[in-house]
């Protein structure tokens, strides 16, 4: 029967929909509320902006005075640049002409070269300042590369080589002796793995354990798990985090497609725990504690240094605590909270970041070092959530293998890292570790000051960035005054020093030494001249004027 009063069925129909339409507009507010203000918590919003940035570079008349340096600075500066260019002809002839010929078929060696200073610069840098992409040899805390230069190693292997170079070598030497018997037998397991097995759940408090090939692999299985387990789909990161190059943890530039099954949202933060206590939908949350040294912030490249505004620093304390609420919000919600310790897997303490923070995870990721020097990927978990199938449905399964996962070689060179590992006398090199990084940072910024160098250090124990002082367009220079100075570093320059444990004060005071040395070069080569109004502000204005001014048409 058709009702008397039409309009109040409307009104009521429309009154319903709007109550049930409040809850969720809430939590979206509340999701969006809890990102981090900056790109890096805005996936779509950063991979937009990241297709409307035009394309363009500085000829040479403009390259030296982009931030209106008058001409005697343009000048001095560009005698200081091919007076470097010169150098690195010079010295680095063998290793550039191969990095060159290589770089023609290797696809990483082309993004790497281009991708070294901002994007404006790029050309004239790659022509002229040209860097060796090879090392032929290493001792103690040093590299040589082909043309015989002895460089202090500050670039840590990318987080493997914590405990120096010759430790590895010595545990793949080992390692190869004990598997040659089997060889590369893949399928069955070295006996070796038992111990591997045991060890690394004493570690870790976990119960299980599954090997893979590397970190990004680890970390995906651990996701995958938690995704079964909890019947849940998202997974919640935090801006600026690095978890591999897989594509549900890297929603912004750099991944062409959007993931749907990602929250990237803001670390050590109030509204980020009141999203993780009202949604349903988290399967778990993904820490990697590398970035409590820049939380919310992207991993620091010189690619990416348009100004002065970089900066980092480590409060243990407050991180820790971030990390105890998260713990307590995980386990009130049912969510898997899995540290990603792939990087800093027992850099900081024996126990990783477990031991180093006092919080206990559901699940932990390890990689780099732990194998020895060799490729390796480990997920240790709790009973329940490492299961694979389900007794009552034969059929759901959650997958997971690799030809390689625990390989004879890789199972002995971890074995022989983790009898070190194990060894009293050994573990004495956590002793006192980070009062001793701490000073080292500390002993190497006053002297930057004292020399009136807009240059200093931030440290998480021996994991360290370069931020500066002053504002410049400039910055990204001075990895190549570094190189100079015979300090070796990754490709992302002064973003990421990384420092093996066996450096002593004597291999400490000579960085230092070649470190001032660099700074003092590049400040007397003008890079870092400024006019008082000049601010980082005002250089990102500059930017946004030249994007509009500049940009050629394809």
């Amino acid at each position: 029967m058709d009702s008397p009063f039409p309009i109040l069925s409307f009104a009521g129909a429309a009154i319903a929909g709007t109550a049930a339409a409040v809850p969720k507009l809430r939590a979206r507010l509340a999701l969006s509320r809890a990102k981090h203000r900056s790109l890096t918590g805005h996936a779509k919003m950063s991979r937009l902006v990241a297709r409307l940035i035009p394309f363009y570079e500085f000829d040479i008349g403009d390259f030296f005075n982009s931030d209106g340096a008058p001409a005697e600075v343009a000048t001095q500066r560009q005698d200081g640049f091919f007076r470097l260019a010169s150098l690195y002809r010079e010295r680095f002839a063998k290793g550039r002409a191969l990095t060159l010929q290589a770089s023609e078929r290797i696809s990483d060696l082309q993004f790497t070269e281009s991708y070294r200073v901002p994007f404006q610069y790029s050309r004239l840098v790659r022509e002229h300042l040209g860097t060796s992409a090879f090392v032929q040899s290493s001792a103690g805390v040093t590299v040589t590369d082909l043309d015989g230069n002895v460089s202090y190693d500050l670039t840590g292997s990318y987080g493997v080589n914590i405990f120096g170079n010759d430790f590895y070598k010595d545990c793949i030497a080992r390692a190869e002796a004990r598997a040659h018997a089997l060889g590369p037998v893949l399928g069955p397991y070295h006996p070796v793995i038992v111990d591997n097995v045991n060890r690394l759940c004493a570690i870790s408090g976990l119960d299980e354990v599954s090997f893979h090939m590397s970190g990004t692999e680890a970390v995906m299985q651990a996701v995958r798990l938690a995704r079964y387990h909890t019947g849940r789909s998202h997974l919640v990161r935090f801006a600026g985090a690095y978890h591999g190059w897989w594509g549900d943890v890297q929603p912004g530039v750099g991944n062409p497609i959007a993931p749907h099954e990602t929250y990237t949202l803001a670390e050590m933060s109030e509204r980020t725990l009141r999203v993780l206590q009202t949604r349903r939908d988290i399967a778990c949350v993904l820490v990697n504690p590398l970035q409590a040294l820049h939380p919310n912030g992207n991993a620091p490249s010189d690619s990416s240094l348009v100004d002065s505004s970089r900066s980092g620093g480590f409060d243990r304390e407050a991180y820790g605590e971030w990390l105890k609420a998260l713990r307590q919000v995980c386990t009130e919600r049912n969510i898997v909270l899995i540290f990603d310790e792939v990087f800093v897997g027992f850099r900081l303490a024996a126990g990783g970041a477990q031991e180093y923070f006092g919080v206990h995870a559901d699940m932990v990721t390890y990689g780099k070092s732990l194998a020895g020097g060799l490729p390796v990927g480990v997920v240790c978990g709790r009973k329940e959530l490492m299961r694979r199938f389900r007794d009552n449905r034969p059929v759901d399964v959650c997958f997971a293998r690799g030809t390689f996962n625990s390989h004879p070689y890789v199972m002995a060179a971890m074995d022989e890292f983790l009898t070190r590992l194990d060894d009293p006398a050994f573990r004495s090199v956590y002793d006192g570790l980070d009062q001793r990084w701490n000073a080292r940072a500390r002993q190497l910024n006053e002297t930057l000051a004292e020399h009136d160098l807009p240059v200093r250090l931030s440290n998480l124990s021996s994991i360290w960035m370069v931020h500066y002082t002053s504002p410049s367009r400039y910055n990204w220079m001075f990895q190549y005054y570094l190189r100079a100075e015979e300090l070796a570093l990754s490709w992302v320059g002064t973003g990421r020093l990384i420092f093996s444990l066996n450096y002593s004060d004597a291999d400490f005071a000579e960085v230092t030494k070649r470190f001032v040395a660099a700074a003092k070069k590049m400040k007397a080569d003008g890079w870092w001249w400024r006019d008082a109004s000049l601010t980082n502000k005002k250089i990102r204005r500059q930017i946004l004027k030249e994007m509009v001014t500049r940009r050629r048409p394809h």
